[in-house]
């Protein structure tokens, strides 16, 4: 277990953004994740997890306290049935599936990130989401103090949710457990219309496990979501922005600001979203509200590539990039009356 004391914690970001943290503790087997949780909890330190650093939005002041990096490892498949450390790269775990012949994720190829972090924020793109193959939960209880498995049904899952999500200072995940599908070396039935019309084929049909992964690859770069160090469009933690869920009035409201603004032949985009509700594009409302491509001139742009991802050009700070944050989530909510909710967890600060 590694041990650092006032390091920048800017580097095990996605965004390279954040100051330091007085101290940072490196973990790579589960004990010593436990046994650095239990100390920071017994001595009442405020203690911060960071797996791939993806997902984070940290203040230039830092970190007051421990700040844990879980980068344990451990790959294990057993016919169908896969367990992923916290601490695995889930892009590559995603490539080793493939390369076994099994579907159920190889629609979220190239999402940065450890495997600890898919269920918090029940990762998905391109019409696959992690709750759909994920069985059991393995996390380290801090309240009861004890190791806990959740199966499926107990990590309440929504969109971009779940109960570790909900109560982000109980569990720390340890291993995650999927049940994936022998297709005979196809993929899951394809459920984004865009995969599909790349490769030729239906909504709903499969394809060959490495055209799907190949082509959700080629897709994400050409958005700016695949890491590149060279590329600051990457330099970011991929869409900012979680799609609004509307209910049925709120969702005829915005209707009626839409014409207002675009005319009426303008129709966003609309998904069912269960229980009456819809869900709609934050890309097409942030571009709409006119913060397109490249928008801004200061250190922190909105993407070249995609609308929904803020960037950090290179000279950003955590200030920056929240003020263009805040500016198009209030340009959004101007123009359309819907308000626009971060996925990224922000850490000393908020939107």
């Amino acid at each position: 277990m590694q041990e650092l004391h006032d390091t920048p914690l800017a580097p095990l970001t996605t965004f390279r953004l954040g100051g330091p943290v007085a101290r940072l503790i490196t973990a790579v087997t589960d004990d010593e994740v436990i046994a650095a949780v239990r100390e920071a909890d017994d001595a009442g330190v405020p203690l911060l997890i960071i797996g791939g650093g993806s997902n984070l939005v940290i203040s230039d002041k830092g970190f007051e306290g421990t700040a844990l990096r879980i980068a344990t490892t451990g790959f294990s498949l057993d016919g169908t049935r896969l367990e992923l450390a916290a601490g695995e790269n889930w892009s590559e775990a995603v490539a080793r599936t493939v390369g076994a012949g099994l579907a159920g994720v190889e629609c979220m190829a190239g999402i940065p990130g450890s495997a600890g972090a898919t269920p918090i924020q029940n990762v998905g793109a391109y019409g696959q989401e992690v709750s759909t193959t994920i069985t059991e939960v393995v996390a380290y209880d801090r309240r009861a103090g004890e190791v806990v498995v959740l199966p499926n049904a107990e990590c309440g899952f929504s969109y971009r949710h779940s109960r570790f999500k909900q109560d982000p200072s109980r569990y720390v995940v340890l291993r995650v457990r999927f049940e994936l599908e022998d297709a005979g070396g196809l993929s899951a039935p394809l459920r984004y219309a865009e995969t599909a019309r790349v490769l030729g084929v239906s909504a709903g049909d499969r394809v060959p496990l490495a055209a799907a992964r190949e082509t959700v690859l080629r897709l994400r770069a050409g958005k700016g979501m695949v890491l590149d160090a060279e590329d600051h469009d990457t330099w970011s933690a991929g869409s900012f922005f979680t799609n609004p869920v509307l209910t049925a009035a709120e969702h005829e409201a915005f209707l009626a600001r839409a014409a207002e603004r675009l005319g009426d032949g303008v129709v966003p985009p609309a998904y069912p979203a269960g229980d009456g509700l819809v869900k709609t594009s934050a890309a097409w409302l942030i571009d709409k509200a006119g913060f397109t491509k490249g928008y801004g001139s200061g250190p922190a742009r909105i993407s070249t590539k995609h609308t929904l991802a803020l960037t950090n050009r290179g000279s950003a700070t955590t200030e920056d990039l929240l003020a263009l944050a805040r500016e198009v989530r209030d340009g959004v909510r101007e123009a359309f009356g819907v308000t626009l909710v971060n996925e990224p967890v922000t850490v000393g600060v908020s939107l």
